[in-house]
């Protein structure tokens, strides 16, 4: 993949079923965490504080058959629901192979307490 400038630019260059996971998910992260997401590493990541000490709080990553949707101390998230998945550190994700995935309310919780843990 080329580097891309922006988030929308990262989701505007999936494939159809990808980017369409993409776009569901943007307005919710964006809710929570408007105006913080960039580009790094290759994929949209959402930060919260000053540079340098921005601290991560969630990401956007797809892979050839899905697309996981993270927190950077996912964790540590109260997640009644079980779908969240370890993944390195105390990052937690879930991997989503259809917008019919995406549950709106429970992952705007999980957002809001994932911002709100490094507030």
């Amino acid at each position: 993949m080329t580097k891309l400038a922006s988030v929308h630019e990262y989701i505007a260059s999936l494939p159809e079923s990808q980017r369409e996971i993409g776009e569901k998910l943007l307005p919710l992260i964006e809710e929570t965490l408007p105006g913080v997401g960039a580009v790094w590493h290759g994929h949209p990541v959402w930060s919260l504080g000053p540079a340098p000490g921005k601290q991560p709080v969630a990401f956007v990553k797809a892979y050839a058959n899905y697309v996981t949707f993270g927190l950077w101390r996912g964790q540590e998230i109260d997640d009644r629901s079980g779908r969240l998945e370890p993944a390195s550190r105390a990052m937690a994700a879930v991997k989503l192979r259809s917008v019919d995935a995406i549950d709106a309310e429970l992952f705007a919780d999980w957002l809001r307490q994932a911002r709100d843990l490094e507030a």
